[in-house]
């Protein structure tokens, strides 16, 4: 190898080499200075680059200022300042991207990462910053009598669209919801418009998110399927929780979020910071703790 690389340009020997410095590159890359720390490095220089789904209202780009706001940045932002980091970059990506970018460096942290088994063994989470419900989206009517993933299951040809890589994949499998009845998208309104054209049956997703596009959708094409029965545990309904990632040496900036968590959320600041949004007191995280979400 290293002679064919020789007697190639000295350009394209030095594409190659990149190449393969990115295909050897570490899941958890080292920084550049070992000795300092993530959190370290961000207040020393007061900046910090943050990952986030996009997905209205947790992240999205306003399209009057062109500014990153939602639930998950403006709590990120509010906190970070409180840590000495008043400059946030922020990025919205894909959700399955989002654990591969903070693994590459592409970001320093995620905001609004849902605490999923898989997502503990790859990353380490703050305390959970929001819980949420699920829903369906069908169309107009219900024609199919959607009313749960259980019944979509039950109804062989029923198709259900979700965003790759959520948390309501994983619902639709233990519904029984077979693979080829499962349909992706990149984004919950492309989910919602495939239901309106009737690509899909139905769409599963974030119950605030869902709401709004309903909303917004052209009247008498979609709707919310009502009553909804929500994947259920032991007897209670399944909830999802959002929380910070991090890579997982970054324990000391993991600490220093939860420390400004305890005193901010559920406080009257935090209510009027992510009121806008449609959050309310029902989507407080309560008491959970990631120890009790992300086990051993």
């Amino acid at each position: 190898m290293t002679v064919a690389v020789r007697r190639l340009r000295p350009r394209w020997a030095s594409l190659i080499g990149v190449l393969l410095a990115a295909c050897s590159a570490p899941n958890d890359p080292v920084p550049a200075n070992p000795a300092q720390t993530t959190l370290e490095r961000a207040q020393a220089e007061g900046k910090v680059r943050v990952g986030f789904a996009r997905e209205a209202p947790y992240a999205y780009r306003d399209p009057a200022t062109g500014r990153v706001t939602g639930e998950a940045p403006e709590v990120a932002r509010h906190l970070l300042a409180g840590l000495g980091i008043t400059q946030v970059e922020s990025i919205l990506t894909e959700p399955e991207t989002l654990i591969p970018g903070l693994q590459a460096g592409r970001f320093d942290l995620i905001a609004g990462l849902s605490i999923r088994p898989q997502h503990c063994a790859e990353v380490r989470f703050s305390n959970p910053t929001y819980q949420v419900g699920e829903a369906m989206v069908v169309r107009a009517g219900n024609p199919g009598k959607f009313h749960s993933f259980e019944d979509v299951a039950a109804r062989r040809r029923s198709t259900l669209g979700v965003v790759a890589g959520s948390v309501e994949l994983d619902h639709a499998r233990a519904a029984g919801i077979p693979a080829e009845r499962i349909l992706f998208f990149p984004g919950l309104p492309s989910a919602v418009a495939g239901v309106a054209t009737g690509r899909v049956d139905g769409a599963a997703g974030s119950r605030l998110t869902l709401r709004k596009l309903v909303a917004k959708a052209k009247p008498g094409t979609v709707e919310l399927a009502h009553p909804f029965r929500e994947p259920r545990k032991a007897g209670n309904p399944v909830r999802s929780y959002g929380a910070f990632a991090f890579r997982k040496r970054d324990a000391a900036f993991v600490a220093a979020i939860n420390a400004r968590l305890a005193d901010f959320i559920g406080s009257p600041e935090h209510a009027a910071l992510v009121a806008p949004f449609g959050f309310t007191p029902a989507d407080l995280p309560g008491k959970v703790s990631t120890d009790a979400l992300c086990p051993g």
